[in-house]
């Protein structure tokens, strides 16, 4: 059974090398009901799966992590009610651009050139890359691209984003399985139903952390850069309210902050 979230919030300690930390912030933003066209309500796309950054609990209903906290100051900013629409890695670019449906899309996000083709993209707010996480019986062993594409290697990703897209591109000689929950994938990794699964570096570094019988393998050093960024509708009529917000937030320390509560260490800075 999937712990909840209180139970996955203990104090974490990290190495030198890695940017793992303890969660100590338990700030929490629960779901509104659908906003319909009220003009108050900032409607925040979300999947929800993504903690440290974003995270529903199934028990409560109710969101947290740094990207709803970036969300709740973003609603104070532009002085409406954040009201967190849920939406899925596979069905994120879909849910941006029906009409009424997003305002914004946050929560782990990654710029990409295809996301940029169906939505406006705000200035990166936080740099990550590409790494494996593997049982603690294969650390150090699957390491690499091409330690990784191998028929014997068995690669689960999450479904609909960007893992599912890198794996597909770089493991064609892997068996690859795509799990559909992205709260209980790690948990499939850890009892040893896959061999390795390539994340974010801070997902990696955070989950396991939470898995006493997973290792990420050197998320310093990670296989991609890429940036997070928030995502508009296009055309946007809170686009430049939203850029000067968050060149705000980046400057004065607010995302530090946040991100300092949540994970205790500093945030992988983005290109400026």
């Amino acid at each position: 059974m999937e712990r909840g979230w209180t139970d996955r919030m203990r104090p974490l300690s990290f190495g030198a090398l890695t940017v793992v930390a303890a969660i100590v912030m338990t700030s929490l933003a629960a779901p509104q009901a659908a906003a319909g066209d009220d003009p108050g309500a900032l409607k925040i796309c979300t999947t929800g799966d993504y903690p440290p950054l974003t995270y529903r609990d199934p028990a409560t209903g109710q969101y947290s992590g740094v990207d709803i906290d970036m969300a709740t100051d973003l609603a104070a900013h532009l002085g409406r009610d954040p009201v967190f629409v849920a939406t899925s890695w596979s069905t994120l670019s879909v849910d941006l651009t029906a009409p009424g449906t997003c305002d914004i899309a946050m929560g782990g996000i990654t710029d990409t050139p295809e996301r940029r083709r169906v939505a406006d993209v705000t200035k990166p707010y936080l740099s990550s890359g590409k790494t494996p996480v593997v049982p603690t019986a294969n650390a150090g062993r699957l390491s690499s691209i091409d330690d990784i594409n191998q028929p014997g290697v068995r690669v689960i990703e999450n479904s609909g984003g960007t893992n599912e897209l890198f794996a597909r591109k770089n493991f064609p000689d892997a068996p690859i399985t795509i799990w559909p929950d992205n709260t209980t994938i790690f948990d499939q990794l850890a009892v040893g139903n896959a061999d390795v699964m390539v994340t974010d570096a801070i997902e990696a570094i955070y989950q396991s952390s939470r898995h006493a019988g997973l290792v990420a393998q050197h998320p310093e050093r990670p296989f991609t850069s890429e940036v997070k960024a928030y995502l508009l509708p296009k055309g946007s009529p809170i686009a430049g309210q939203t850029d000067a917000w968050l060149t705000a937030a980046l400057s004065d320390g607010t995302f530090a902050g946040i991100y300092q509560r949540w994970l205790h260490a500093p945030a992988p800075q983005a290109p400026r």
